[in-house]
């Protein structure tokens, strides 16, 4: 009798190309909204209220745009990481148009790069994952790298291709949904006076508050996204693994990041682009996570005088406080307490 179930695929299994059809269509409701924000709180106006959204020219209030990374990633797991060892990074990452709850969303992969270890145990995956909505619009497109497992160590390995990627997305390749009509931008119902023209590279931000994670919630978090890797679920595997438990999503760090810098940030309407990221260290629950982060860059817009561009770098870090911004040491290695390395680029009203 013929086996009905999928191993997943293993590093041997991808090839150079190979584009990837992911499975299941997911049609967001205003139930995943409400599910997301009890998990993180995020208090961004713009994807919290709709008459806010209006007075930037969107129909209603979009979701979030990591809820949005996190439906098109989670389909992507099943297919490229249930077998991975770790997600390595992120890059060319770019949001497209918003996202409605009413919306059906899909994903496709295509390997674009790929390098076997000098262990010959494993080998490291480079695909693009493009997120589309019902109209075959692109709502979120991204990079990344994984180490996936080999089936066999003994399978010849593939020529090494590793993909050129850029440091970060241009300012004239960000989507910008929103239009601001002069004396239109509430401020004070965004949460804070500091717009655009008030940051400055290099500027450092102390997002100050605590969010503690606790076991149900994580796994909550991650069965929302249908993100079905193992090593955040099956304990009775994952007592036998490195760490002994279930690790947290990554994905759940940088949300739980994005939600604590609304504290600095509130003006940082959504995220236009992941320029890179990498998750440094494990969490685990019962870790509370705090954050900072640092104005990489202040961009213009081309031809627009209403909405600028920052990238931003906001570091994670567990069970210590960003007071002293724990980062790298001088050799290059992170602070044991640095969980994530972020670097991204949001979009925010202008002075007029």
């Amino acid at each position: 009798m013929g086996a009905k179930t999928t191993r997943g695929n293993f590093f041997e299994d991808f090839a150079l190309g190979q584009e990837l059809v992911h499975a299941t269509p997911r049609t967001v409701t205003e139930g995943d909204v409400a599910l997301y924000t009890a998990l993180y709180g995020p208090r961004f106006a713009v994807s919290s209220s709709t008459p806010f959204a209006a007075s930037l020219g969107l129909p209603r209030a979009p979701l979030d745009s990591l809820l949005v990374f996190h439906i098109v990633f989670g389909k992507t797991v099943p297919d490229i990481s249930l077998n991975a060892i770790a997600n390595l990074g992120y890059a060319a990452g770019r949001f497209g148009q918003p996202v409605y709850p009413g919306d059906t969303l899909t994903t496709t992969s295509t390997v674009i790069g790929l390098r076997q270890n000098k262990d010959g145990k494993t080998g490291v995956v480079y695909v693009r994952s493009v997120g589309t909505n019902q109209r075959d619009e692109m709502v979120v497109e991204y990079v990344r790298w994984v180490m996936v497992r080999k089936a066999s160590p003994e399978t010849p390995a593939p020529a090494p291709v590793v993909p050129e990627l850029p440091e970060a997305v241009a300012a004239e390749h960000l989507v910008v949904p929103y239009r601001i009509e002069p004396g239109r931008y509430d401020a004070a119902r965004a949460g804070s006076p500091f717009l655009w023209d008030d940051y400055e590279p290099g500027e450092r931000i102390d997002h100050v508050d605590g969010m503690t994670i606790e076991e149900a919630e994580h796994m909550l978090a991650t069965r929302l996204y249908q993100n079905t890797a193992r090593v955040h679920f099956n304990q009775h595997i994952e007592r036998e693994g490195r760490f002994g438990r279930r690790i947290i999503y990554g994905g759940h760090i940088i949300s739980l990041a994005r939600a604590i810098s609304f504290n600095g940030l509130a003006n940082a309407l959504s995220i236009a682009a992941i320029n890179g990221g990498r998750h440094t260290n494990p969490t685990f629950a019962g870790d509370t996570v705090y954050a900072w982060s640092t104005i990489l860059a202040r961009m213009e817009l081309p031809g627009r005088d209403d909405i600028g561009a920052l990238r931003v770098r906001t570091v994670a870090t567990k069970d210590r406080s960003c007071a002293d911004f724990p980062d790298k040491a001088a050799d290059g290695s992170y602070d044991p307490a640095v969980v994530l390395d972020f670097d991204y680029t949001v979009l925010m009203p202008r002075r007029h």
